[in-house]
């Protein structure tokens, strides 16, 4: 039997492979949003994971350190480090900022912690890891940074002495890792002016400078002056213990809040990026009605462009289901030249993205049934149009 379908797209290849392209880019972009989701997901999975934390305690009533604010004393890892089940404690800070490269600014989120305690990065890709309490730094390789360059952060610049790869915040920002000290410094410190005039209020305070207590106004401006801050206390838990029973008493006895690794990733997962989420979706089900309305669109004007033949198939005696076949073969054709431009498209400029773009092979193949799927029910209104030609048009 003639295949109207293949005769056809032989007869007007170029429309029909041009249509398939175009469709195939609208593809790309419906698989590419995706990958934007799924980079997102891993990114804060990422975050979790090269923290190498298995408790976050942060402040009582926050969801911090990623989520909300938050701010510990300095002093509580040592309180926790004599609680059973508790391998190891460190203070980590986390703020995201403008970093300087010569007069180029960079987003990054900086890191303040201890060499060789939780928080430091896992593996590096160049140079080593920060070995000096100040004026160091360990950068991601997305904030374009080279061993040896210099970051100016806040007042300060510091020497790039390592690179690391995929340590990113939530938001996809690159990271940057330095000294605890210097990072509290840059998060909490004030800048000189600002200082100076808080000094300028404490010494005519008179409640504070009395004249007949020596010592009292240095003792607060020195107070004043000093940061104790950080954000977070990042645990790791002794082998065979369960990280929930070791956050009970330090929820319960340090009025501190404690987040397990399945907690963290649900605020950072469900809450933290549930608008993007949202937001991604309703694009692809925007993206979805287009694709729709294209195929049928395609569909539909090349059915009506051989409603003669079709008279004269009828007029033969073929039978109505072996027309409708033959346009469904057309609208999948379509779908399938489709898909095939579209995953290799989004394959191809998906490193470009500034943010992370992960591509999984479920979603290719759940994408597949959607446009094949899509191309079906768009070939309906095509197939009726061909189903009611009358057989004597052939002739009439």
């Amino acid at each position: 039997m003639i295949s109207l379908a293949g005769r056809d797209i032989v007869h007007a290849w170029s429309k029909f492979v041009f249509t398939g392209f175009g469709l195939g880019l609208l593809i790309g972009v419906t698989l590419t949003m995706a990958g934007v989701y799924r980079g997102m997901v891993d990114d804060a999975r990422m975050l979790l994971t090269n923290s190498g934390a298995d408790l976050w305690v942060v402040q009582k009533d926050t969801q911090g350190p990623y989520a909300e604010s938050s701010s510990l004393r300095d002093d509580v890892y040592r309180s926790i480090l004599g609680l059973p089940g508790v391998a190891r404690a460190a203070n980590v800070t986390y703020f995201t900022m403008q970093v300087r490269r010569d007069a180029t600014d960079i987003r990054a989120m900086v890191v303040g912690m201890e060499p060789g305690q939780p928080g430091q990065p896992d593996y590096l890709i160049a140079g080593r890891h920060i070995t000096r309490n100040h004026y160091e730094a360990v950068a991601d390789e997305k904030t374009g940074f080279r061993v040896g360059d210099r970051i100016h952060i806040r007042r300060h610049d510091y020497t790039v002495v390592g690179l690391t790869r995929r340590m990113v915040s939530s938001g996809g920002d690159p990271m940057v890792f330095v000294g605890l000290q210097d990072a509290q410094e840059a998060q909490f410190l004030k800048d000189n002016d600002a200082i100076h005039n808080d000094r300028a209020r404490t010494t005519a305070n008179p409640a504070l400078n009395r004249p007949g207590v020596p010592g009292l106004l240095d003792a607060v401006l020195q107070a004043q002056s000093a940061n104790r801050n950080v954000n977070a206390v990042l645990v790791q838990v002794q082998p065979g213990h369960d990280a929930e029973q070791v956050a009970e008493p330090i929820r319960r006895w340090k009025h501190l809040e404690a987040y397990s690794r399945s907690q963290m990733e649900e605020i950072l997962v469900a809450k933290l990026i549930a608008t993007s989420a949202r937001q991604i979706g309703m694009f692809l089900v925007i993206l979805a009605i287009v694709s729709a309305a294209i195929v049928a669109f395609i569909i539909y004007t090349m059915t009506l462009g051989k409603l003669r033949e079709i008279a004269v198939l009828k007029l033969i005696g073929t039978r109505n289901t072996t027309i409708a076949s033959m346009i469904l073969q057309q609208a999948l054709g379509l779908g399938l030249i489709g898909f095939v431009v579209g995953k290799i498209s989004a394959t191809v400029w998906a490193p470009i993205f500034p943010k992370y773009v992960l591509l999984e092979t479920g979603d290719a193949m759940r994408g597949l049934v959607a446009v094949m799927v899509v191309c079906a029910l768009a070939s309906t209104l095509a197939i009726r149009a061909a189903l009611r030609v009358d057989p004597a048009a052939a002739i009439g």
